[in-house]
């Protein structure tokens, strides 16, 4: 390694012989919480200082100096309330006079550890965790490095966390779906899409259940199809499903706007009067559904006050592991029947 050459954290880790990560410790002073030995240390510290990282060295070895860096991981950008959720924290950490860095990581475990790290070794003040995968391990991660951080969307055992009413807004979606039934079409009515292993959509399931509870109806199983949020799995279920049935069910509850999309695939390959004959709804929020001449309720998650909550925490300085849940708006269609 040649010190008049600009050295990066990554020269530094492959010389000695260490993980990118462990150098951001010993560079910031957090190797005493991930029980990273002096001897490690010392030797990062050598390396750094041979190829004039020193200044970097002095600027990061004072953990509580702040870089003016918010991080934030999320799992996709092309997705409706992701973007928004990204969109309202870029505005909220600008006003602080901050950089907001965000990262996709498409809820892959392994990404979303190489983020949580990458983001640790260059200094952010604080991270924010959406709709992670994994938030026990990533929590865990973050404690270590004493980084100050807040999970949204998807809760964490060990840290403060703000996620959407998920149960309330099912709920209040399938009641809208039923009052556009026929009695006794009560019981045709199915839920599509989502990670059942996943919070959000377990609560929402849940919600499902309790609001035909209140009909007098039980959920049976085979009225649950957790297929993933994806557009094309989720269109192939649904083609599945009516063939299997011979047509559509009465009511759909449909699981993000991801899944709304591909039930919109197979839909409109279908005759008009047998999709209007079918109530759908769709627990996501596009504003352009309010165009389709099928009326559509929506449940909009509300992006800037789950954002807005979150930087409260980590304002106040908050490690306290509890939920925050923010009600999303139920948004019911101005014309109740189908042309």
């Amino acid at each position: 390694m040649e010190a008049n050459q600009k050295q990066t954290i990554y020269d530094i880790a492959k010389a000695a012989g260490v993980s990118a990560s462990t150098v951001g410790a010993a560079l910031n002073g957090s190797w005493k919480s991930r029980r990273i030995s002096k001897n490690t240390v010392n030797r990062i510290v050598e390396i750094a200082e041979e190829v004039g990282y020193t200044v970097n060295l002095q600027a990061r070895a004072l953990r509580s100096a702040k870089t003016g860096l918010f991080g934030m991981i999320l799992p996709q950008h092309d997705n409706r309330f992701f973007s928004s959720i990204g969109q309202c924290f870029s505005n909220e950490t600008r006003t602080r006079q901050a950089l907001p860095v965000i990262v996709s990581t498409r809820r892959d475990r392994d990404q979303e550890v190489q983020a949580v790290r990458g983001l640790i070794d260059y200094s952010v003040d604080a991270l924010m965790l959406v709709g992670t995968s994994n938030p026990d391990e990533l929590g865990e991660i973050c404690r270590e490095a004493n980084l100050p951080h807040v999970f949204v969307d998807q809760p964490c055992e060990g840290a403060p966390s703000v996620v959407s009413d998920n149960k309330e807004g099912a709920r209040k979606l399938t009641y809208a779906l039923l009052d556009q039934c026929e009695k006794n079409a009560v019981r045709d009515i199915m839920f599509l899409g989502g990670n059942a292993a996943l919070h959000a959509t377990d609560l929402r399931i849940q919600g499902f259940r309790e609001a035909l509870l209140q009909h007098d109806q039980i959920a049976m199983d085979e009225q649950i199809v957790a297929c993933g949020y994806g557009r094309a799995p989720t269109r192939d279920a649904l083609a599945k499903l009516y063939q299997s049935r011979k047509g559509l069910p009465s009511a759909l509850f449909i699981n993000s706007i991801g899944c709304f999309e591909g039930a919109l695939e197979f839909l409109t390959g279908l005759p008009a009067e047998e999709v209007d004959a079918c109530s759908i709804g769709c627990f996501d929020y596009d504003p352009f559904g309010s165009l389709l001449r099928h009326p559509i309720p929506m449940v909009r998650q509300r992006a800037d006050e789950l954002v807005r909550r979150a930087y409260q925490h980590l304002d106040e300085n908050d490690t306290e592991p509890r939920m925050t849940l923010i009600e999303p708006e139920l948004i019911l269609p101005r014309v109740i029947n189908a042309l």
